[in-house]
């Protein structure tokens, strides 16, 4: 019998060493060391990843909360599972808009009521971070009745997630373009929610010491909750003004906000003030009287820019050319009156020159003088309430009918009362013509205080 000896059987470190162990071994022997070695490295990697994340995040959180308490803002802290739970992990079902800095979802938050969450689009940390907590500071140190609550807030994972109070009716631009259901809003609905908005806004400026300017103030900022009381949202691009300094103060920055709505005196010069607001907001009251987009590409040329389009019209005496025809404002005496008054107001809010305009305070005090010199809400609004309620679980009448309806609705008390002022239009019209641009059907003749040759939009209207 012949035996084989197999010097390397039992192969040691010292037999490696001496190379006593055979090729075969010492290369296996080599890659086992080599896997495992890589194995350990990224081990290591993977860990030091996880806390140095982890890291990165309490100090988020910890520096958040110290900016927070420093601005004595007591804000809720959401997790991010939190988070992704309440909108079904961010659920095309769930999403109410996409905005320039975010989209926002519906969500609910356990057993609580539903919520809107903000969820700031992905950038650079730092920015992201900054962003959310100028806005957490500035919304979470107001209270007004018509200022979108602030419910608390995530950052956490690289994400930055604001939670809003949820409104149930949407924004006041889905209702005056009827995105939400044919039905057209009524006049006084759209009346009280001008004079709610404008509070709101007055208060930013009047009442908070140092200033705040909206920048962004629009239809679709101004979100409606289940009975219509409006809600001033997205102060993303809000800034601080001076304080103290009286009316003639502005701060000097780089002109951002929404095409149609931006000031274009602070688009030509950079100065921002509370003005700026003044101008957004005289675009939103002619949208509210015209239920027109305040940019609208598929309108003849010279029309696309609204501002530009209100401010030709109401100088030449032409409002009724604009108005929605869904407001029927012959109607009677105080419907065409009040219609005209804020026409008059948008007029010299849109002025060229911001010191020609109106304060928001003074806004604020007119519409609430125009919305006190009317009757009580009609069954009008009653109506309008109703059907857009009832929108989501049946399908609604046709534009034309429900208009109809309105009329057909209308208490004895109140047509009595209509027919009783019926007879009052032309006085009141032929008042209103010795008082007001409104109704004054010359040319308004000067273009420097005309938004019309300056706005965002000018140098393409004239094409």
């Amino acid at each position: 019998m012949v035996s084989v000896s197999v010097p390397n059987a039992r192969c040691n470190p010292s037999k490696y060493l001496a190379e006593d162990c055979g090729k075969t071994a010492q290369i296996a022997l080599l890659v086992a060391g080599i896997v495992f070695g890589a194995m350990v490295t990224c081990v290591t990697c993977v860990v030091y990843q996880l806390l140095k994340r982890r890291s990165a995040s309490i100090r988020t959180k910890r520096s958040t909360k110290r900016l927070l308490s420093e601005a004595s803002c007591a804000v809720p802290f959401y997790s991010y599972r939190e988070i992704d739970r309440a909108t079904d992990g961010f659920s095309d079902a769930k999403r109410l808009g996409t905005g320039a800095y975010g989209t926002v979802y519906a969500g609910r938050l356990g057993d609580g009521p539903l919520v809107a969450v903000k969820r700031i689009r992905q950038r650079d940390n730092d920015a992201g971070l900054g962003c959310v907590m100028h806005e957490v500071k500035l919304v979470s140190c107001v209270c007004h009745p018509n200022l979108v609550r602030l419910l608390g807030c995530c950052i956490e994972q690289g994400h930055q997630i604001l939670v809003y109070e949820f409104m149930p009716n949407g924004t006041l631009a889905q209702h005056l373009q009827r995105e939400r259901g044919p039905a057209a809003m009524p006049w006084t609905v759209r009346l009280r929610i001008a004079a709610e908005t404008a509070k709101a806004i007055a208060y930013l400026h009047s009442e908070v010491d140092p200033p705040i300017y909206h920048r962004d103030v629009k239809s679709s900022n101004i979100l409606l909750d289940h009975e219509y009381n409006s809600k001033v949202a997205d102060f993303g691009l809000s800034r601080l003004g001076k304080a103290s300094l009286g009316d003639s103060s502005h701060i000097s920055t780089a002109p951002q906000g929404t095409p149609g709505y931006v000031d274009p005196q602070y688009h030509q010069n950079f100065h921002l003030s509370d003005r700026s607001d003044v101008y957004s907001f005289g675009v939103v009251l002619v949208e509210i009287i015209t239920a027109m987009k305040a940019v609208d590409l598929n309108r003849p040329p010279s029309e696309v820019n609204l501002a530009q389009l209100a401010v030709d019209r109401i100088g030449r005496g032409r409002v009724d050319d604009i108005v929605d025809p869904y407001l029927d404002p012959h109607r009677d005496a105080w419907t065409l009156s009040s219609i005209h008054k804020v026409a008059e107001l948008a007029f010299r809010c849109l002025a060229f020159h911001s010191e020609m305009r109106p304060s928001m305070a003074e806004v604020a005090d007119e519409l609430d003088q125009v919305q006190r010199s009317g009757w009580a809400p009609s069954a009008d609004d009653a109506a309008f309430m109703s059907t857009s309620s009832s929108i989501c679980s049946s399908s609604a009448a046709s534009t034309r009918g429900t208009d109809r309806s309105w009329g057909a609705g209308r208490s004895r008390t109140e047509r009595e009362r209509a027919a009783a002022n019926s007879s009052a239009v032309q006085d009141q019209t032929a008042k209103d013509a010795a008082e007001s641009p409104v109704s004054v059907h010359e040319r308004w003749f000067s273009d420097r205080s005309s938004p019309s040759s300056n706005s965002l939009l000018g140098n393409r209207s004239q094409h």
